[in-house]
């Protein structure tokens, strides 16, 4: 294919795209047209195809094909309204995979959308583990100003780190932290912490927080109180994801928020260099 013909089609994918309530969407038919169908009846058939595939891939069908309509232009400037389909990016590439490949357009969509999906698909993922590695350097910080505010009161490092073990215990049901380091296989010497998935490492954070609002507004000031607050903290953080169906230490472990956080400043690195 000429380099002419595939900046021209790259062009006209990207100005049919439109924004529907902060959506991407495509016109199934806008579609039509740019992949080289002539009729309707015979472009429907590719997306009845395409919606089997969807189906199939265990996605919901109408979160990618909607039915909506269109105004087309007719005879001396009047329009009439015709049935149109409101297609994300997913929609649109599995169209293109059941299209004609004889046609040019629809051999073009088959790669433009397949590295359009797949980079949509990175740029949430990204979002996902930033939001993960965001999360951790918060949990540090929650232990480390807990743990200032329990020195200020004569709790040292030992006593901090049996009352946070504490904590961890009224948390996972039982398990003590070495417990769910064996449970989920994590190496002893490695924290616990770094192999949480976010949502733990929130219910940790948010329980650290209480025990710090509370040693201060209560005025704990030794271990066996501020044990017990931490506790149950921990406690009624477990009974809320208890109430919504996710129990803690039966969540699989994630990936080491380390490796996860080279891997983010990397790719950083390697972006930076190539806007330069």
């Amino acid at each position: 294919m000429k380099k002419e013909v595939i900046l021209e089609l790259f062009g006209r994918f990207e100005q049919a795209c439109y924004n529907y309530e902060g959506l991407e969407f495509w016109s199934a038919r806008d579609l039509q047209l740019i992949l080289g169908y002539s009729r309707w009846e015979n472009f429907f058939n590719a997306v009845e195809r395409a919606k089997k595939a969807c189906e199939n891939a265990g996605s919901k069908v109408e979160d990618h094909f909607r039915d909506t309509t269109k105004m087309i232009a007719i005879a001396k400037g009047a329009q009439r309204e015709v049935e149109d389909i409101a297609l994300t990016r997913y929609a649109c590439y599995l169209i293109a995979q059941n299209g004609d490949p004889s046609k040019p357009a629809v051999a073009f969509a088959q790669t433009y959308f397949a590295v359009q999906t797949r980079k949509q698909e990175i740029i949430e993922q990204r979002l996902i583990d930033v939001e993960r590695v965001a999360a951790r350097e918060k949990l540090t910080k929650s232990e480390k100003k807990l743990s200032g505010i329990l020195y200020e009161r004569g709790v040292d490092g030992a006593g901090f780190a049996l009352i946070r073990s504490k904590g961890d215990q009224a948390l996972f049901g039982g398990f003590s932290t070495t417990d769910m380091k064996k449970k989920l296989g994590i190496p002893s010497a490695k924290p616990l912490a770094d192999f949480l998935p976010t949502l733990t490492i929130k219910a940790k954070d948010f329980a650290n927080e209480l025990t710090s609002h509370n040693v201060i507004e209560k005025d704990l000031n030794n271990n066996t109180q501020i044990s017990k607050e931490h506790i149950d903290n921990n406690k009624a953080v477990r009974d809320i994801l208890l109430q919504r169906g996710v129990k803690p230490e039966a969540l699989p472990p994630s990936e080491d928020v380390k490796k996860l956080e080279r891997r983010l400043d990397n790719d950083t690195k390697k972006a930076t260099k190539g806007s330069k």
